[in-house]
């Protein structure tokens, strides 16, 4: 029986760590399985503890350089290592100052700036012993991280970016550039610094979303009534939990006592508080407005909808994205391949004759520095994070840097009809009353008559009466008539409601009550019928209401380049047919069974190869999954939703999907854009240094500027 743990690794910053441990970690007899969440420096094993213990694992993991401790414990680790965690950055001031006053001295004593920018190459500008040791000192300190690890690679045969400072820098001290071996180390230094604070940025990006919701809540105990004050973790499900003005939610639950508004976007991303009444329901992380409030909670701390939203956008890093993958790839050959034209172009050209060892030996050298993959390593992941905690803060979870990709290579939409285009509720659209009777007349006999019903449509009627303070006086010796509708008495006299049907077998349908109907029906409502003894007194039609906002979430899905948007549903073709004309879809399929969605989906992949099936989770599962991509509607507070999609929406809102293309587009852009730079930056450079053109500090700050440059680059994606 194999058996999963946790680990916080430090270190464990960017792909090249997570390469490493899936040589050294994953090859282990007994490791079934390894995964990796950088943002937050966890690494999951999946491991047969017959074979191997947890144990062996954390000392496998110290035997590359980094360091792990059980997941449970990584809070007090953290807390109590001041080292681990300001270490690297105090090494690498350290650095630098060590440099400024090794530069400072060399040219104090020459007298030349210029000579201590270039070195002392004639023989009277010579370093200056205090010089040397104060570079000497400024390459301990920089590479004080950085050896360790270019060792393990050595003994890995295993070549990476730590082994190419190391040696670049060791080559620079061997023939007496004492300054750019200084300069190198502390710039790699400041480089892998970056690198991890643009991690530690993302982290606490998402990391935010953890103070959203208060540490403690009051409650009310059950036994005394007294009210207390305890960690939300404490707060046992069914509790009554009293929330003030201006105080954030603590947990999900349902409103038992009080009205307020409540900012919800936090989570959902919407813009304006939604108002809250019993029996409506609240989420942890969002704010109380205006009025105080009492909820019955319904979920522990650490299953509500905020808890669940931070676990997923932490486990998305575990579904890279295709640029991400690809990067990783290439950096695995890059290396090696550069190690071998440094030493190339250091041995080949004095041995054909075409200049000295030392001259060509430095070139070698300047290589091994430009070849650093640091920016290019760093480009993609920084890119997807950002964009992930960008699009969760908009109340979009995006399960992963595949899907956050696959979404701006949309270009045709399938759209569930009920619940998506639709508010998924039947409502009253309009009374049209007949002989003589008023609307108000109409709408209360057929409240009264429906009261007797638990049907959807008698449902809308008595939420329609309600809405109109209709009082509902429920009518006398109800009688249902199945498939048809009911009859009772109301003030003494019989009267009935029913469907199309039903008026015209009780042969009362008169050709202007027939004319109505039709004309009704045909633009896709359903018409029920109100009618006494001696003629019927009206129409009541009652239809799905459109979204508000359903036409122009097409019409911003077309001018973001989706080029059909298809509606499917299983109502019949002429209230598919309404909708369809109401939100300017450029297709229905009308009368579709579950299996049947999933053929249309399926062909619409076929055909056009990027297609997103939207839906409500549930009941279009099998079509989210049939799709390239899965986005469900209304994830919030439903676990159902967010498991089945690839994409939850976290509220109502279709325009967050013509929002969800852009950011997609908008990271690839950045991603592209990022390995381009890296890329074209190092081929400018290798071209440079085999001119003879590019210095080491050159290269080392181009390549640390580069790093710079695509981590910002990336991190601009959090702006949304």
């Amino acid at each position: 029986m194999s058996q999963r743990a946790d680990y916080k690794v430090h270190g464990l910053d960017c792909s090249e760590e997570v390469a490493i441990l899936q040589r050294e970690v994953g090859r282990r007899d007994g490791v079934l399985d390894l995964s990796f969440d950088v943002v937050n420096g966890r690494m999951s094993a999946e491991f047969d503890p017959d074979i191997i213990t947890s144990e062996v694992i954390v000392s496998a993991i110290n035997a590359t350089g980094m360091k792990a401790v059980p997941w449970a414990q990584r809070n007090a680790v953290t807390q109590e290592n001041f080292w681990t965690r300001h270490g690297w950055l105090i090494m690498t001031a350290l650095s630098g100052g060590l440099l400024a006053t090794g530069f400072i001295t060399h040219w104090g004593i020459h007298g030349s700036l210029v000579d201590a920018l270039t070195g002392g190459h004639e023989p009277s500008h010579a370093y200056p012993l205090t010089s040397i040791l104060l570079y000497v000192a400024s390459v301990v300190t920089g590479a004080w991280f950085v050896t360790p690890k270019a060792i393990q690679a050595v003994r890995r045969l295993q070549p990476d970016m730590n082994l190419l400072m190391v040696v670049a820098v060791i080559g620079a001290m061997a023939i007496g550039e004492w300054f750019e071996a200084a300069t190198v180390a502390f710039l790699f230094a400041v480089s892998l610094l970056l690198e991890h604070w643009s991690v530690e940025r993302a982290r606490n990006a998402i990391g935010a979303l953890l103070d959203l919701s208060p540490a403690t809540a009051r409650y009310i105990c059950p036994h005394d009534g007294d009210i207390m004050e305890k960690p939300v973790a404490e707060v046992p499900v069914g509790a009554t939990v009293l929330v003030r003005p201006g105080e954030k939610i603590p947990l999900d639950g349902v409103v038992t006592k009080g009205d307020s508004t409540v900012n919800q976007a936090a989570i959902t991303g919407e813009s304006m508080p939604v108002p809250k009444s019993p029996d409506d329901e609240v989420f942890a992380g969002t704010v109380n407005e205006d009025g105080a409030m009492e909820f019955r909670s319904t979920k522990t701390a650490d299953d509500t909808t905020l808890a669940r939203i931070i676990h997923m956008v932490q486990d998305a890093q575990s579904r890279r994205a295709p640029a991400q993958q690809w990067v990783d790839q290439f950096a695995r050959w890059y290396t090696p391949v550069m190690m071998l034209l440094a030493v190339i172009l250091a041995v080949l050209p004095p041995l054909l004759g075409l200049g000295a060892w030392s001259l060509w030996g430095y070139r070698g050298l300047v290589i091994l520095v430009i070849a650093c993959p640091c920016a290019l390593v760093i480009s993609t992941p920084v890119s997807i994070v950002s964009a992930l905690t960008s699009a969760a803060r908009h109340g979009v979870l995006v399960k992963g840097g595949v899907y956050m990709e696959a979404a701006g290579r949309l270009r045709v939409l399938a759209m569930d009809k009920t619940g998506t285009l639709t508010h998924g509720q039947p409502e009253v659209q309009e009374i049209v009353p007949l002989n003589g009777h008023t609307p108000e007349e109409l709408l209360k006999r057929a409240a009264a008559l429906e009261a007797h019903s638990e049907h959807p449509l008698a449902r809308a009627v008595l939420r329609k009466a309600q809405v109109h303070t209709v009082q509902v006086i429920p009518a006398q010796s109800y009688r249902a008539i199945r498939g048809k509708g009911g009859e009772g008495e109301i003030d003494g006299r019989l009267f009935w409601i029913g469907s199309h049907r039903m008026m015209h077998d009780r042969g009362q349908e008169s050709q202007d009550a027939h004319d109505r109907a039709v004309a009704l029906e045909d633009a896709g409502h359903t018409v029920v019928a109100v009618g006494n003894d001696q003629h019927v007194c009206g129409l009541i039609s009652i239809a799905d209401r459109v979204r508000d906002d359903a036409p122009e979430a097409v019409r911003l899905l077309r001018s973001a380049g989706i080029r059909k948007v298809v509606m499917l549903t299983g109502d019949n073709s002429g209230t598919a047919k309404a909708v369809a004309a109401a939100t300017n879809v450029d297709e229905y399929r009308a009368e579709l069974l579950p299996e049947d969605k999933v053929k249309v989906v399926e062909a619409l992949v076929a055909e056009h190869g990027h297609v997103a099936m939207v839906g409500d989770g549930i009941n279009d599962a099998p079509a989210l999954a049939a799709a390239s991509i899965g986005i469900a509607m209304g994830g919030m507070g439903t676990d159902a939703t967010i498991e089945t999609s690839d994409i939850a929406l976290m509220s109502d809102d279709l325009l967050k999907v013509s929002w969800l293309i852009r950011h997609s587009r908008r990271t690839l852009r950045n991603i592209k854009t990022n390995i381009t730079f890296a890329l074209g930056l190092k081929f400018l450079f290798i071209v440079l240094a085999i001119v003879g053109l590019a210095s080491l500090w050159m290269a080392i700050a181009a390549d640390t500027g580069a790093t710079l440059l695509v981590v910002f680059n990336g991190l601009r994606l959090l702006r949304g």
